[in-house]
């Protein structure tokens, strides 16, 4: 079941939307997501519309949100939060964080994105999981957990600048429950009793073999609320469809936020998936789509 759709996925950060040399005050992002959403909104006026989770939290991108329309088209905010990994502030701040953006919007909170990453000891995320629940259960309408896999090391993180990141490039590769190999990190043992109230977010890549495991590992941990992703980008690529119909089908009995994203090269200001679209007009049509397809009766 679609519970929710998510439009675009970090806006704020540049590994996500190429600011501020193509778009320097997000007015292509903002024009874009207000269209997303109302072509969301004409398919099924019922379906929430999530606005994409930010990276830094900043409540002064919510205001500018606010300012040019973007808060009036949706239906609730999200953030994204990495306090032992990336972010520059301490795990016990997640009550501040929250607030924060309570301070500027009457909106439902979501935390699409909260995870801890395995790079230095396995025992970190295990206590930074505890920790994470601890603070967030009842502060946030949604949390969903990123992630189930770690990412596999063939597979490029999607980052603007790579190893040129250092260590905060390999930490990436290491935010699973689960090992590249499917088998379980001592924080999933754990992951159980905190489920259904704390979701999942998982990417899926097109045509990823890990589907079906990946199926049964969220029944086994009783994971009840999933996010993931369909890609602009991956829709002009041969068989999508196919690709997309298979994913769908699979997850049918979680509620699913489906978040859409990522331009296609050809599309863009800069062949790139970070880039704003030239028009705006196709990625509304692809999120019109995308609901007709799964999510018109839900």
């Amino acid at each position: 079941m679609i519970e929710a759709v998510m439009l675009w996925n970090e806006p704020n950060n540049k590994s996500h939307w190429d600011f501020p040399d193509c778009d320097p005050e997000w007015r292509i992002f903002s024009n874009m997501t207000i269209l997303a959403a109302h072509a969301v909104r004409a398919e099924n006026r019922h379906l929430p519309r999530v606005l994409g989770g930010i990276s830094p939290i900043d409540p002064l991108f919510i205001v500018r949100m606010q300012e040019q329309g973007v808060i009036a088209a949706v239906d609730a905010v999200a953030v994204h939060g990495f306090p032992l990994d990336w972010n520059n502030w301490m795990i016990d701040e997640w009550p501040d964080k929250l607030a924060e953006i309570r301070a500027v919007t009457d909106l439902p909170l979501w935390v699409s994105e909260v995870g801890i990453s395995t790079f230095g000891a396995y025992e970190v995320q295990d206590f930074g999981l505890r920790r994470t629940a601890e603070l967030l259960r009842g502060r946030a309408e949604r949390i969903h957990w990123y992630s189930l896999y770690d990412l596999p090391r063939a597979w490029p993180a999607t980052t603007r600048h790579r190893e040129a990141e250092g260590s905060s490039y390999y930490r990436h590769f290491h935010m699973g429950l689960l090992r590249e190999d499917g088998s379980p990190k001592p924080a999933a043992a754990r992951f159980s009793d905190l489920t259904p109230e704390l979701g999942i977010c998982q990417w899926f890549h097109f045509e990823d073999p890990r589907l079906e495991d990946a199926v049964r590992w969220l029944r086994r941990l009783g994971v009840k609320y999933l996010r993931t992703g369909l890609s602009w980008a991956d829709s002009l690529r041969p068989n999508a469809l196919d690709w997309f119909d298979r994913q769908m089908r699979a997850l049918e009995e979680f509620s699913v936020t489906l978040t859409f994203c990522f331009t296609p090269e050809s599309r863009g200001v800069r062949p790139h998936h970070t880039s704003p679209p030239v028009n705006v007009e196709e990625f509304a049509a692809f999120c019109a789509d995308m609901t007709r397809r799964y999510a018109a009766h839900t």
